[in-house]
Protein backbone atom coordinates (compact mmCIF):
# COMPACT_ATOMS: atom_id res chain seq x y z
CA UNK A 1 0.00 0.00 0.00
CA UNK A 2 1.64 3.52 -0.66
CA UNK A 3 1.28 6.17 2.23
CA UNK A 4 1.23 8.82 -0.37
CA UNK A 5 -2.11 10.57 -1.60
CA UNK A 6 -0.90 11.21 -5.08
CA UNK A 7 -2.75 12.27 -7.81
CA UNK A 8 -2.50 12.34 -11.38
CA UNK A 9 0.54 13.71 -12.97
CA UNK A 10 2.45 12.95 -9.97
CA UNK A 11 5.61 11.43 -10.30
CA UNK A 12 7.87 8.98 -8.60
CA UNK A 13 11.90 9.62 -8.90
CA UNK A 14 14.39 7.45 -7.75
CA UNK A 15 17.87 9.53 -7.36
CA UNK A 16 20.45 6.43 -8.45
CA UNK A 17 23.67 5.58 -6.25
CA UNK A 18 23.28 6.04 -2.64
CA UNK A 19 22.72 9.27 -0.40
CA UNK A 20 24.10 10.46 2.95
CA UNK A 21 21.71 9.25 5.29
CA UNK A 22 22.13 12.17 7.62
CA UNK A 23 20.62 14.32 5.68
CA UNK A 24 17.02 15.76 6.24
CA UNK A 25 14.65 17.65 3.69
CA UNK A 26 16.64 20.80 3.25
CA UNK A 27 19.85 18.99 2.06
CA UNK A 28 17.61 16.27 -0.11
CA UNK A 29 15.56 18.98 -1.29
CA UNK A 30 19.53 20.59 -2.72
CA UNK A 31 20.35 17.90 -4.02
CA UNK A 32 17.00 17.45 -6.31
CA UNK A 33 17.26 20.69 -7.34
CA UNK A 34 20.89 20.81 -8.27
CA UNK A 35 21.97 17.43 -8.99
CA UNK A 36 18.75 15.85 -10.39
CA UNK A 37 17.39 19.34 -11.96
CA UNK A 38 14.04 19.29 -10.56
CA UNK A 39 12.38 21.47 -8.15
CA UNK A 40 11.72 19.44 -5.08
CA UNK A 41 8.38 21.60 -4.17
CA UNK A 42 6.97 21.01 -7.45
CA UNK A 43 4.96 18.08 -5.75
CA UNK A 44 7.15 14.99 -7.17
CA UNK A 45 8.15 12.12 -4.83
CA UNK A 46 12.07 12.15 -4.84
CA UNK A 47 13.66 9.01 -3.34
CA UNK A 48 16.91 8.67 -2.05
CA UNK A 49 18.54 5.11 -0.41
CA UNK A 50 21.59 4.62 1.79
CA UNK A 51 25.09 2.64 1.63
CA UNK A 52 23.46 -0.62 2.79
CA UNK A 53 20.45 -0.41 0.70
CA UNK A 54 18.47 -1.24 3.62
CA UNK A 55 17.27 2.33 4.64
CA UNK A 56 15.53 4.60 2.36
CA UNK A 57 14.18 8.23 2.72
CA UNK A 58 11.61 10.01 0.59
CA UNK A 59 11.14 13.29 0.11
CA UNK A 60 7.73 15.43 -1.14
CA UNK A 61 5.51 18.85 -0.57
CA UNK A 62 2.32 18.37 -0.47
CA UNK A 63 1.18 22.17 -1.22
CA UNK A 64 1.41 22.66 2.36
CA UNK A 65 4.47 21.53 3.69
CA UNK A 66 7.38 19.33 3.30
CA UNK A 67 7.61 15.95 3.87
CA UNK A 68 10.31 13.55 5.00
CA UNK A 69 9.41 9.49 5.04
CA UNK A 70 11.84 7.15 6.29
CA UNK A 71 11.76 3.60 5.77
CA UNK A 72 14.46 1.16 7.27
CA UNK A 73 14.00 -2.74 6.28
CA UNK A 74 14.55 -5.07 9.27
CA UNK A 75 15.29 -8.08 6.98
CA UNK A 76 16.53 -7.26 3.09
CA UNK A 77 17.28 -4.76 0.98
CA UNK A 78 15.89 -2.11 -1.46
CA UNK A 79 16.15 -3.02 -5.19
CA UNK A 80 17.58 0.08 -6.49
CA UNK A 81 18.95 1.21 -10.29
CA UNK A 82 22.51 0.32 -11.19
CA UNK A 83 22.74 3.38 -13.58
CA UNK A 84 24.63 6.34 -11.88
CA UNK A 85 24.12 10.27 -11.66
CA UNK A 86 20.55 10.64 -12.35
CA UNK A 87 17.12 10.00 -11.37
CA UNK A 88 15.16 7.09 -12.49
CA UNK A 89 11.33 7.39 -13.10
CA UNK A 90 8.79 4.75 -11.54
CA UNK A 91 5.20 4.40 -11.02
CA UNK A 92 2.98 4.68 -8.02
CA UNK A 93 2.35 0.76 -8.13
CA UNK A 94 6.40 0.33 -8.63
CA UNK A 95 6.81 2.14 -5.61
CA UNK A 96 4.62 0.21 -3.28
CA UNK A 97 6.48 -2.92 -4.00
CA UNK A 98 9.68 -0.99 -3.52
CA UNK A 99 8.29 0.02 0.20
CA UNK A 100 7.61 -3.37 0.80
CA UNK A 101 10.79 -5.22 -0.10
CA UNK A 102 9.54 -6.58 -3.15
CA UNK A 103 11.76 -6.77 -7.05
CA UNK A 104 9.79 -3.31 -8.54
CA UNK A 105 11.26 -4.23 -11.99
CA UNK A 106 9.88 -7.45 -12.40
CA UNK A 107 6.93 -8.20 -9.39
CA UNK A 108 6.24 -11.91 -9.45
CA UNK A 109 2.57 -12.92 -9.12
CA UNK A 110 1.82 -14.87 -6.23
CA UNK A 111 0.06 -18.49 -5.96
CA UNK A 112 -3.82 -18.74 -6.61
CA UNK A 113 -6.03 -21.42 -5.92
CA UNK A 114 -7.26 -23.08 -9.23
CA UNK A 115 -10.83 -24.01 -6.88
CA UNK A 116 -12.59 -22.28 -4.03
Amino acid sequence: MNPFPMGTGVKVWLATGHTDMRCGFPSLALRVQEVLKHDPLGGHLFCFRGRRRDLVKIIWHDGQGACLFTKKLERGRFIWPNVEGGAVAISAAQLSYLLSGIDWRAPQETWRPTRV
